[in-house]
């Protein structure tokens, strides 16, 4: 799945650890999740184009995709989907990846006090392999069919391609720029993409307020 494709993308596989902040990492996985019920068939565009829908109430065979359909209760913005859509997905996702065994997720605690989890890759070789493909698309050796285009798009959706991928940060930029703009997905795809965007950079405010007006005080 895609979501699970982007999520391990974000992991250092040498280091350990995620290579971005929370907030960019559950904005772009809300984002997979969305593209993967647009494409299910499941979610769609009402006619204006303005507001996404539930349309199919067949059940999904992932349970985890079922659930995040029954949170598109009502026709919404896409951002406000990508919103509904990103609360505990990195936790979702992570527990998909364990499930396949792909991963150990463990519990812990930081200074013995906080809630925490860490991740142990079983075979370090998988994250390698996919970064190695999609990043012969992001560096421009290959044209991007619908997977790739999609998670180039999301990462460049949260200015996380440089961080990814190796190589010169302008040039993977503007590749993904035209990327996210280019035809390999239909204008559903597009949109979601799209919100994304428009989640990232609304968080981004919000957070910069919240930051600046516990600072005036």
């Amino acid at each position: 799945m895609l979501p699970e494709d982007l999520m391990l993308l974000f992991l250092d596989e040498v280091a350990g650890g995620v290579r971005m902040d929370s907030t960019s990492v559950q904005n772009s996985l809300a984002g997979a999740v969305l593209l993967e019920l647009v494409n299910s068939g499941r979610v769609a565009f009402e006619a204006d184009g303005k507001r996404l829908a539930a349309v199919d109430a067949a059940p999904l065979t992932n349970a985890f995709l079922q659930e995040s359909l029954s949170r598109i209760t009502k026709p919404m913005k896409p951002q406000r989907a990508v919103e509904k859509l990103r609360n505990h997905v990195k936790d979702n996702v992570m527990a998909q990846l364990d499930a396949r065994g792909v991963l150990k997720v463990e519990k812990t605690k930081i200074l013995g006090i906080f809630p925490s989890k860490t991740y142990t890759l079983n075979d370090p070789g998988v994250v390698s392999e996919l970064r190695r493909q999609v990043g012969e698309v992001a560096q421009g050796y290959r044209a991007p069919d619908e997977r790739s285009g999609a998670l180039i798009s999301l990462l460049y959706a949260v200015k996380g391609v440089h961080k990814v991928f190796q190589g010169d940060k302008r040039e993977m930029n503007a590749r993904a720029k035209e990327i996210s703009a280019g035809n390999w997905a239909g204008v559903a795809v597009k949109k979601a993409i799209e919100a994304v965007h428009a989640a990232t950079t609304a968080a981004v405010v919000a957070s910069t307020a919240a930051f600046s007006g516990g600072g005036s005080n």
